[in-house]
């Protein structure tokens, strides 16, 4: 079942032996995928650790820690058309990878497919797979599942042609929250994006991980996208609407300021997204008013 047509690129920062059992269900797989794993800046020894363990795949050790724009860099060493990513706490079920090739085959305008993730150990749907397929975003009749307004990138399938056409991940964002608008630019250029139920990604959170940072950042990059992409009535709207319902805390106030700190560049480098590509997107404010899986506390 060797399929080398979807390249796999695992990011990772300080979590050694996650890693390196990421990259082993990954070289389990009956794709055998060429992996690229890109370690950022890890001080553990993961890089060595995997190089040892799996010479056979290509490890990049970054000395910075570049967040998802580790992924850029995985995506520029695979030759391959499509790439999935991968987390390393996460890992894709046998056979989803070669489904996912072959549905990118069959419709060349879809760049990117979302896949079911579930939770390990429960073995349960994480909460945001029911906002996937209940999407509120239409779509054109052709696609194979729901149109998205944006993705996951741990759970996600790309078309290489289309991420770098859009320029993958934004360097100012980092980490988290970052698919929206990369999603939003992909949309804008004419590229589709759906959920497929039958692609499976499987999840199990890893414990080492600061929590505190990754909600200061998400919701300084919510921000940013927000006054990036949108036009003014409906940014206003977002803004105020996360003003009342995040949590009126240090951690806030710290994302808030970051977020104030980047108006010198937000301020050269709004677009706001044509007025087509905002109608579409438009119902996803309500459902991330009203999201379980989408909350800055």
């Amino acid at each position: 079942m060797t399929d080398q047509r979807t390249g796999v690129v695992v990011i990772t920062w300080q979590r050694r032996d996650e890693a390196v059992a990421a990259v082993r269900r990954l070289r389990e797989l009956p794709e055998q995928p060429p992996i690229v794993l890109v370690d950022n800046g890890s001080t553990d020894g993961t890089a060595q650790a995997v190089r040892e363990q799996f010479p056979e795949v290509d490890v990049v050790a970054l000395t910075t820690n570049q967040g998802a724009v580790g992924r850029n860099i995985g995506v520029a060493r695979l030759r391959t058309p499509y790439v999935a990513f991968c987390d390393d706490d996460t890992w894709w079920e046998p056979g989803s990878l070669t489904r996912a090739a072959d549905v990118l085959d069959e419709f060349p305008r879809l760049a990117l497919l979302n896949a079911r993730i579930v939770v390990e150990p429960a073995g349960v749907d994480d909460p945001i797979v029911e906002e996937l397929r209940d999407s509120p975003v239409p779509g054109p009749d052709w696609l194979p599942g729901p149109a998205l307004g944006s993705f996951l990138a741990g759970a996600s399938v790309v078309r290489r042609e289309a991420f770098e056409g859009a320029g993958g991940f934004s360097e100012r964002l980092w980490l988290g929250g970052e698919e929206e608008l990369l999603a939003t630019d992909l949309l804008s250029s004419g590229w589709e994006l759906c959920y497929l139920e039958d692609l499976v990604v499987h999840h199990r959170a890893s414990v080492l991980r600061d929590a505190t940072h990754r909600r200061r950042v998400g919701l300084r990059n919510t921000l940013w996208f927000t006054w990036l992409r949108r036009p003014l009535v409906p940014a206003v709207r977002r803004s105020v609407f996360l003003a009342r319902t995040v949590p009126h805390d240090r951690v806030s106030a710290l994302a808030v300021w970051d977020a104030v700190r980047g108006l010198p560049w937000l301020v050269t480098a709004r677009q706001p997204r044509p007025a087509d590509v905002e109608a579409r997107l438009a119902g996803l404010d309500e459902t991330q008013r009203r999201s379980r899986a989408r909350r800055y506390v």
